[in-house]
């Protein structure tokens, strides 16, 4: 089964070109963990502020993507990208969503 996640974060005001710095360390080491490639969008019209990122990302299922976030909880170099982050992401929400056939 198909599962879509969507990250919602609020980053904070002045801190967009550190966040570019972050995403592309977490790019590498995701990938070696085995995470897909995620498309990213800025809100700037609608329910959330303006300084709101989503994050999509399609995972084949329930299991890999298990599978892929017990590894980054395992690894230490993911473990200080989410510490790094404190100082940049205001707040984090997940969302699942399951494709209609």
């Amino acid at each position: 089964m198909i599962i879509i996640e969507r990250m919602i974060q609020e980053i904070y005001p002045d801190k967009w070109a550190e966040l570019e710095l972050l995403d592309q360390k977490y790019n590498m080491v995701e990938a070696r963990l085995g995470f897909p490639a995620k498309k990213r969008s800025r809100c700037i019209s609608g329910r959330y502020s303006m300084n709101t990122l989503i994050i999509e990302r399609q995972w084949e299922s329930l299991a890999k993507m298990e599978a892929a976030n017990e590894k980054g909880m395992m690894d230490p170099e993911y473990q200080a990208l989410g510490m790094e982050g404190t100082s940049i992401i205001k707040s984090i929400h997940w969302e699942l969503y399951m494709p209609m056939t």
